[in-house]
């Protein structure tokens, strides 16, 4: 979430930085200033007060010791101390109703971010490779079927629509491609670690899946007012991430860099209209995540390395991909700056998001209360970063498509036979 004290100091620079995204948060921002207001406000009352019975209290004892009567005084005290409680609890209304609004307020984007309403104004980084020469390419859903790799049927007998089964060679690709993943970025540095696959409702608050995206997210253990307490995780950012919530490092523990593989889960609610062939877009998909946790004063160095090892895959793969900067107003709700690279996907004739990669600055480690102790013993928020490395089935369409030769058949990639055991499906 945002420093409340960075509203207060400059509250017309932080809704015009929110004005850049679109949409109507900054209005939030009048809101959370009349709270903190009230809520300081009655903090200082409480303060007085407290001074107030303090001597009050003092006069009590002196005057029964000289053996006079106490009774109205004793009166004023506790006449006080309802002040005290009534104002603890309008206090405690501001508080979770200012914390409410700064949850709702997405984060302040990079200065430097292309300023621009939707994805029509993200400017192209760079590329990658070259697109590879085919005559009629198929898609790999055409692919797939010839090989017997992927059977939709199966999925919807056992799971419903949005979902899908990987059978003989092509559940062993996907497992290569895992396996080819983590090893890859245990190389660059990560360290692999294997968590849960449901999360807390609070970390995914700490982490800026809720209270927006609810809708998108698979919830468990509804309580009588429908509010779910565990998630399937939609990411492995969420419970990596979460590693380090409600914790203190050390400057000498950053950077923290770790990898995760899980299945994801999400709805994708209102995704109606958009690119549903195949396996493009599922409700359960894999993915190998990366997160790092920086010092503040390398965040988006460490950004431009970070996307830099989800592209070591596309690169060991042999992938024509692009490398794209999202503008204020297509990026997402928690980043402060973000790159996407898009994989060439062949049979469909364009690019195919396959990884994310972000910088939230302090972001998601306000919400999370994760901080580190400096040289000079003060506690600050580190930044965080996470970015697909990469999701799968993307990654999986691009190399059937991209790999597809004239006979039908679908060469491997070099850097993937040891994992796949061969060199080619036909």
């Amino acid at each position: 979430m945002l420093d409340i004290r960075v509203i207060r100091e400059n509250p017309v620079a932080v809704q015009d930085r929110l004005k850049a995204r679109g949409g109507d948060h900054w209005k939030l921002v009048d809101d959370v200033l009349a709270c903190d207001e009230t809520r300081r406000a009655t903090e200082t009352a409480k303060q007085q007060l407290q001074n107030s019975r303090k001597t009050i209290s003092k006069q009590i004892g002196q005057l029964k010791g000289k053996g006079e009567d106490t009774s109205a005084i004793e009166a004023e005290v506790r006449s006080i101390n309802e002040q005290i409680t009534k104002l603890d609890a309008e206090s405690e209304i501001a508080t979770a109703r200012q914390n409410e609004l700064l949850l709702n307020i997405p984060n302040l984007t990079h200065e430097a971010c292309p300023v621009g309403s939707d994805e029509s104004a993200n400017p192209v980084v760079r590329e990658w490779g070259a697109k590879p020469v085919l005559d009629a390419p198929k898609d790999h859903v055409e692919l797939a079927l010839a090989h017997g790799l992927v059977n939709w049927d199966d999925g919807t007998r056992v799971a419903g629509s949005g979902f899908v089964v990987y059978r003989g060679k092509g559940a062993r690709l996907e497992r290569a491609l895992i396996n080819f993943l983590l090893d890859t970025q245990n190389a660059n540095g990560y360290e692999e670690v294997n968590v849960p696959h449901l999360v807390k409702r609070e970390c995914m608050e700490g982490t800026g899946q809720l209270p927006k995206f609810e809708d998108d997210m698979y919830g468990t253990d509804a309580d009588e007012n429908g509010i779910n307490s565990l998630f399937l995780a939609p990411t492995a950012e969420v419970p990596v991430t979460n590693l380090y919530r409600d914790t203190i490092l050390s400057e000498n523990d950053l950077p923290v860099k770790m990898v995760a593989y899980t299945p994801c889960f999400r709805r994708e609610a209102g995704s109606a209209g958009r690119d549903n062939k195949g396996i493009i877009r599922m409700h359960q998909f894999d993915k190998v995540e990366l997160v790092q946790i920086v010092h503040p004063d390398h965040g988006f160095e460490v950004l431009e390395q970070l996307t830099g090892h989800a592209e070591s895959i596309l690169q060991k793969l042999g992938l024509h991909y692009r490398v794209i900067e999202l503008c204020t107003g297509d990026i997402g709700f928690s980043s402060a700056k973000t790159y996407d690279i898009e994989v060439w996907a062949p049979g469909h004739g364009k690019y195919l998001e396959v990884s994310s990669c972000s910088c939230f600055a302090e972001y998601q480690a306000r919400r999370m209360k994760l901080r580190f102790k400096d040289s000079e013993g003060k506690n600050r928020f580190p930044h965080t970063l996470n970015g697909s490395g990469t999701a799968l089935p993307r990654l999986y369409v691009a190399l059937l498509e991209q790999y597809q030769q004239p006979d039908g058949s679908v060469r491997i990639p070099e850097a993937l036979v040891p994992y796949f055991g061969a060199e080619e499906i036909r």
